[in-house]
């Protein structure tokens, strides 16, 4: 396997990122990987090839292929209704018919992440959702996001966190299991993820795993590994999962493997659905662009059509691109948010692709 460190440490030094790390993919698995910088700034601990990172949004298409495997099962299908899923759950008719499809297409009408999940409740007091376990917390959550009028007109593309909560939601309902217990024995495990989780793994005071940073101008600040400063794990379908740039591979390599027609634990013809962006007409335009966890896009170095998605818990930043023609998957991750961390993981992918 290559080792790309002589490419990350230019970049991690020159953007001041605490630390860099990145991975080229095959269908066949892992080519080549590289991790530099630090766990945490000032501490002197290097990362490693093997520590998690926080994918943020870059979890939707693990939300989605769950999805696909559920379908592929019977649990679910692509057209199942709001009305279906929760026949005892009063909501405003105009969700009733809104389907498992359209939320995973960020057609559901639910706000975007600029606007607030509730009227009249903050990000933190989305920690805070009444219940004891996280699939009471999401069913709360439910009973009161359904009865708020969407923000905007069902079946039109806006992106939305919600609708991954919603459709994990769904999946909690028809198996009784929490989306979390869902995507570790279905995803997780049969692709051999281990390191794959939602939580981090030190204490505030250990330095077991990258932390994440916050930059004021070209200062550096730490910020404990403390639930309260990550996503509310009711948004764990769409964006929390912590992996390694290992185990994230093998989640990719899956999908090139669904392109190639060799795909074991979903088929392709499942895949290949998960990578399609419908058409839908919006404002006399019709837009295409957003499959299921993916958007799809197109540049010079793909040979074609092109899965490309970003995270961020805007503490960290993850970044990935799939190019099925070519049979390669490259992505890049760092423990910081911010334009630094967008330009710094962007010129890693450039100049990786580049060079294979």
């Amino acid at each position: 396997m290559e080792n790309l460190n002589s490419i990350l440490e230019p970049i991690q030094q020159t953007y001041k990122l605490p630390a860099l790390a990145a991975a080229i993919v095959t269908s066949d698995g892992m080519r080549a990987i590289g991790a530099v910088g630090e766990r945490k700034y000032g501490s002197g601990i290097s990362v490693t090839v093997g520590d998690r990172f926080h994918l943020g949004s870059c979890t939707k298409a693990m939300s989605a292929t769950l999805m696909g495997i559920l379908v592929e099962a019977g649990t679910l299908q692509w057209r199942t209704t709001l009305a279906e899923a929760f026949p005892r759950l009063e909501m405003l008719p105009v969700y009733r018919q809104v389907t498992l499809e359209q939320l995973l297409l960020h057609q559901g009408g639910f706000p975007g992440p600029s606007q607030p999940w509730l009227t009249g409740k903050t990000v933190m007091e989305m920690h805070d959702l009444p219940g004891s376990s996280i699939q009471q917390q999401r069913y709360a959550y439910l009973e009161l996001a359904l009865q708020q009028p969407p923000a905007f007109p069902i079946g039109e593309y806006h992106y939305s966190n919600m609708g991954y909560v919603v459709a994990a939601a769904m999946a909690e309902q028809a198996l009784g299991e929490s989306w979390e217990d869902l995507i570790t024995q279905k995803l997780f495990q049969p692709l051999g993820m281990t390191s794959a989780g939602f939580e981090p793994i030190a204490s505030p005071d250990e330095v077991a795993e990258p932390w994440p940073h916050l930059r004021d101008t070209m200062t550096l600040e730490l910020i404990p590994l403390e639930p309260q400063k990550d996503n509310p794990p009711l948004i764990s379908p769409a964006g929390r999962v912590r992996c390694s740039l290992e185990d994230w591979g093998k989640f990719l390599s899956l999908h090139l493997q669904g392109e190639l027609g060799s795909a074991t634990l979903l088929q392709p013809k499942t895949l290949r659905k998960l990578h399609t962006a419908p058409l839908v007409e919006q404002e006399n335009i019709q837009i295409g662009h957003y499959a299921f966890g993916w958007v799809v896009t197109e540049q010079d170095w793909t040979n074609g059509a092109a899965l490309w998605h970003n995270g961020s818990n805007t503490l960290n930043y993850a970044l990935v691109w799939v190019a099925p023609k070519r049979n390669l998957a490259l992505m890049a991750v760092t423990n910081i948010d911010g334009e630094l961390a967008y330009v710094g993981t962007n010129l890693a992918i450039n100049r990786i692709h580049a060079c294979v």
